[in-house]
């Protein structure tokens, strides 16, 4: 028991990552998905899990034992100027300006669930929008660190009570996982789901955050070991909450052929099974949901410009600071005045169709360099697995790409 209370202990850079992808725009995405093909996707949910497993573990063992962020090692690794440059140019954009677009949706979702209880959703955004930048503002690791882990808490309270409540069918569920089956017409559909569970930026966040949480003063095989626990439980954790919206949606909607369209509608058509409370159970999941987002998304992108820019990663720093409150105030804005910023959305799901596999390949070569990781470089599994994660993130990202294009029609 002692050693498990432990373990538990040492949990916190992962469920950063929880905390990253399960957002509004994820809850949405699996509800509809739960709704339109019922559990039969529920298998490329696991995939997504292992792959970001995979790359999640990467990046933290670069953290780790380099002490160098994701966007350091970038810098130090290209010789050539001109693919410096690129490389540099290609992190800002995509994570920059990518995370300000989808942070007004973070805050939108935070304010839809409050709105609930009253009041409107644009004031609403401003109270999300201030108490995230209060709680960066504090430029305290451990206290970001702590109202993060409580807030994947009260997440997957939610929609795990939420999903067994419902009862949906465990030999439906069992047959999603087990059988790949991909209904006409849902190839999208796959794409949005791996999308939502393997993100770029969770990448940067990932290794920076590791050396706020285990220092140079540990061992770096006991940080290691630690690390990967952390990692793989709160990944494990983050993908058992989408899949029990997903369950949730196929149980409460597939049936019946009720269309979903949005996670919001989700707690009015649940009444009948969870009663009067179900939109405020459901609301504070998704509150929780978007306060997560809200923070992780600016955090990261601060995270990324810096080491990419060469400016350090101390979170009290002015120049860190004013990355992640640009994407705050932004974000807040567009949720304020309900601005739809589709033009810089479609620019952030190109920028990130080609920033997942190119820093997957980047995270595979790095993890290579000895001169940088010593003994603790890949091995020979670690790179096939890798390697299957860079095919499949190339694949998601041609075709996502292809998609807001037009030219899948």
């Amino acid at each position: 028991m002692e050693a498990l209370l432990t373990r538990l202990k040492n949990l916190g850079p992962g469920l950063l990552v929880t905390a990253a992808f399960i957002g509004p725009g994820t809850v949405t995405t699996a509800t509809v998905t739960g709704g339109s093909t019922g559990y039969a996707l529920l298998w490329a949910l696991v995939v997504a899990i292992f792959a970001t497993i995979v790359l999640q573990e990467m990046s933290a063992r670069l953290g780790v034992v380099s002490r160098e962020g994701l966007g350091e090692a970038l810098r130090t690794t290209f010789d050539n100027p001109v693919f410096k440059v690129l490389a540099v140019v290609l992190v800002v954009a995509a994570i920059a300006v990518g995370n300000a677009a989808y942070e007004g949706g973070n805050i939108t979702g935070a304010a839809i669930a409050l709105e609930t209880v009253g009041g409107s959703a644009d004031t609403w955004a401003l109270v999300v929008g201030v108490s995230a930048f209060a709680l960066l503002a504090s430029g305290a690791y451990k206290v970001i660190e702590r109202t993060l882990v409580a807030l994947v808490i009260v997440m997957s309270i939610v929609f795990l009570v939420t999903a067994i409540m419902v009862r949906p069918s465990l030999g439906d569920i069992a047959g999603g996982v087990l059988v790949p089956d991909i209904p006409a017409g849902e190839l999208l559909t796959v794409t949005a789901l791996v999308g939502t569970t393997v993100v770029p930026y969770n990448l940067f966040l990932h290794a920076s955050s590791v050396q706020e949480k285990w220092s140079e003063t540990v061992p770096t095989g006991q940080a290691l070991a630690e690390s990967r626990t952390d990692t793989t439980l709160s990944i494990i954790l983050g993908g058992l909450i989408t899949m029990a919206i997903v369950s949730t949606a196929a149980a409460a909607f597939f049936r019946s052929g009720t269309e979903v369209t949005s996670a919001a509608q989700m707690a009015e058509q649940l009444e009948p099974l969870l009663g009067a409370t179900a939109k405020y159970f459901f609301a504070v999941g998704l509150l929780a949901a978007g306060l997560t987002s809200a923070i992780t998304a600016p955090l990261a992108a601060a995270y990324a410009t810096s080491g990419a820019l060469g400016w350090g990663r101390d979170l009290s720093s002015w120049r860190f600071r004013s990355v992640w409150a640009v994407i705050v105030v932004v974000g807040t804005a567009y949720a304020y005045f309900g601005t739809n910023p589709v033009s810089l959305i479609v620019f952030a799901q190109v920028a990130n169709g080609i920033l997942l596999p190119a820093v997957a390949i980047f995270l595979l070569i790095v993890m290579n360099r000895s001169n940088l990781l010593g003994q603790y470089t890949n091995g020979p599994v670690t790179n096939t697995l890798g390697g299957v994660v860079v095919l499949l993130a190339t694949g998601l990202g041609i075709y996502s790409i292809l998609d807001v294009a037009g030219v899948l029609g």
